[in-house]
C-alpha cells in the first residue's frame, strides 16, 4: 500500500493588537524670507511630498482674464532662468521627481514628490521655478492653445457641464465662483506671457506662501536644505488679501441643459453651506455619508439596488473657499446619472429619500457603519506622505488649525445619530435645492415639471 504524503502547514497568522492612531501633527516654522514651513517626519516614507501654497486665488485674476492663474500654475514647470523647459523636465526626471500644479479658488498649489535621497536637487528645482520662472512667450502660447483645446472636451462632458451650470446658477455673475475655474475660450485666448508675468509679480511671494514637507526626514538637515533652496526665493512683504463675502441663490428650481438624443441624464443637485469652521461640519460629514457616501447609502440602496436607475449616486460636501473669520463657502451636492426614460421617476424617488430622512431619521446602524468607514480606515487613507501633505495643505488654505484633521476624527467618532440626522436634513432641504439636469429636454422636461420640485427652465447645450 502506498503511504500518503503529509504536509506541514505554517501556523495561521493572527491579528496583532491594534495600535492607537492619530493624524500626524506637523511642526511649524518660518524661513528668513517669510515663507511659512510645516514639516512632518513620517518614518519609512522614503518618497517625500512637498506642497507649496501660493496666495493667488481665482478672485485675484484680472477682469477678462479668467484662467490666468491656471496658465501661470502650468508655466512654473516650463523653464526658469537656469533651465529651458526641456532641460527643466529632464532635471526633474533625473531626480525621479514629479511636479504638478493647479489653480483653484483658494490659490495656486505646487505638488512635488521625490525620493528622499534626491530631495536637495528637487527642492532646488522647485525653488528655481518659484524664484525665477521663465514664462517664455512660446511656452505660454503653447499652454494657452492646450487650454483652448481642452474646453470643447469639458463642454461635451455631462458631469463637467452640469458643474458649470450649477455654479452659474448659484452665484451672481459678478462673483468669480460663478464662472469656470480654468477660464472660458473668450478669456483664455487673451492671455499672454506679459499678463502671466504681471499676475506672478503681483501675487506670488514667499511672505504669503506656505510649504508643507512630509516624509522620512531621518538624517536630513531640513533647515539647512530649505535655507539653501526655498530660502533663496525673495520677494516683498504683503498683507494677505481680504476675502470678500459670497452670496448665493439656492431657491429651489430645475435647469435642464438640453442634449437632444442623450440616453442618460446627468444629475447635479446642490446648494451652498457653511465650511469646515462651522461646528456642524462633523455631523454634516457623517449624515451626508449615510445619505450618499458609499454603495450602501440610502440613495444607492433605492436608486441603484431597488430601482436600477443608475450605477451610483453620491452626496458630498466640498469646501469652495474659506475665510479667516469662518465665513467660507462649501458646496453641498448630490450627483449621478440615470437612464433618460427614468429621469422623472428617479428624481421622484430621490425626493422621497429626502422626505423619509426628514420624517424618520437615520438608524444607529447607519451611523455606526459610517463612523467605521470614515474613522476606521483613516490610517490606510494616510499611508502615503502625499496624502498627509495634501491634507495639511488643505488646512492651510482653509485657515484651519494644524490639529484640525486629528480633532475631526475624534468629533466624528463622538457624533450621535440624532445629530447626524439633523445635519443631513439641514444640508439638503427639499425646497432649497438647485437641480441641474444635462439630458434630452424633449423627453425629460414634462415628467420633471410634474414632480413640482421647482420652476423648470431649459437652456441649450453649448
Amino acid at each position: 500500500m502506498t503511504e500518503l504524503a503529509t504536509m506541514d502547514f505554517h501556523p495561521q497568522p493572527q491579528a496583532g493588537r491594534p495600535k492607537p492612531w492619530a493624524f500626524p501633527a506637523p511642526q511649524r516654522g518660518t524661513l528668513d524670507n517669510g515663507l511659512t514651513v510645516l514639516r512632518c517626519h513620517r518614518p519609512g516614507q522614503q518618497v517625500v511630498a512637498v506642497e507649496v501654497i501660493l496666495a493667488a486665488p481665482l478672485e485675484a485674476e484680472p477682469a477678462g482674464l479668467d484662467g490666468i492663474a491656471t496658465i501661470m500654475a502650468r508655466a512654473f514647470s516650463e523653464g526658469t532662468d537656469k533651465h529651458s523647459a526641456e532641460d527643466f523636465a529632464a532635471e526633474l526626471e533625473r531626480c525621479g521627481a514629479t511636479l504638478d500644479a493647479h489653480a483653484d479658488h483658494p490659490g495656486v498649489r505646487l505638488s512635488l514628490e521625490v525620493p528622499v535621497s534626491r530631495l536637495a536637487k528637487a527642492l532646488g528645482l522647485l525653488a528655481d521655478a518659484l524664484r525665477a520662472p521663465a514664462f517664455a512667450d512660446s511656452e505660454v502660447e503653447r499652454l494657452v492653445r492646450n487650454r483652448l483645446d481642452e474646453i470643447p472636451h469639458e463642454t461635451a462632458n455631462p458631469a463637467r457641464r452640469a458643474a458649470k451650470e450649477l455654479s452659474k446658477e448659484l452665484f451672481p455673475a459678478s462673483a468669480r465662483m460663478s464662472r469656470p475655474r480654468q477660464g472660458t475660450e473668450e478669456t483664455v485666448q487673451k492671455i499672454d506671457s506679459a499678463a502671466v508675468r504681471a499676475f506672478y509679480d503681483k501675487h506670488v511671494r514667499p511672505a504669503t506662501a506656505t510649504a508643507v514637507v512630509v516624509g522620512d526626514l531621518t538624517g536630513v538637515d531640513l533647515d539647512e536644505l530649505l535655507g539653501d533652496t526655498l530660502g533663496s526665493w525673495t520677494g516683498s512683504s504683503a498683507e494677505p488679501r481680504p476675502v470678500p463675502p459670497v452670496s448665493a441663490d439656492d431657491t429651489g428650481r430645475v435647469i435642464i441643459v438640453d442634449r437632444p438624443g442623450a440616453v442618460q441624464t446627468q444629475l447635479l443637485i446642490g446648494r451652498v453651506g457653511a465650511d469646515r469652521h462651522d461646528r456642524v461640519w462633523p455631523a454634516q460629514v457623517l449624515g451626508t455619508y449615510c445619505l450618499g457616501g458609499t454603495l450602501t447609502s440610502r440613495l444607492d440602496r433605492v436608486l441603484r439596488e431597488e430601482k436600477g436607475y443608475t450605477y451610483g449616486v453620491r452626496a458630498f460636501g466640498q469646501v469652495l473657499r474659506a475665510a479667516p473669520d469662518g465665513t467660507g463657502v462649501a458646496m453641498l451636492a448630490i450627483s449621478g446619472s440615470v437612464d433618460t426614460p427614468n429621469t422623472g421617476p428617479a428624481l421622484d424617488d430621490l425626493w422621497k429619500v429626502l422626505r423619509t430622512l426628514a420624517a424618520e431619521g437615520l438608524t444607529d446602524t447607519e451611523r455606526d457603519v459610517a463612523v467605521q468607514n470614515l474613522v476606521g480606515v483613516a490610517p490606510l487613507k494616510f499611508e502615503t506622505a502625499a496624502a498627509v501633505a495634501s491634507t495639511l495643505a488643505d488646512q492651510v488654505e482653509q485657515y484651519l488649525p494644524d490639529d484640525y484633521q486629528a480633532t475631526l476624527y475624534q468629533q466624528l467618532a463622538s457624533t450621535g445619530t440624532v445629530e447626524a440626522t439633523a445635519a443631513a436634513v439641514s444640508a439638503f432641504p427639499m425646497d432649497r435645492l438647485v437641480t441641474v439636469l444635462v439630458g434630452d429636454a424633449a423627453q425629460i422636461e414634462e415628467p420633471v415639471k410634474a414632480l413640482g420640485i421647482g420652476e423648470v427652465s431649459v437652456v441649450a447645450a453649448e
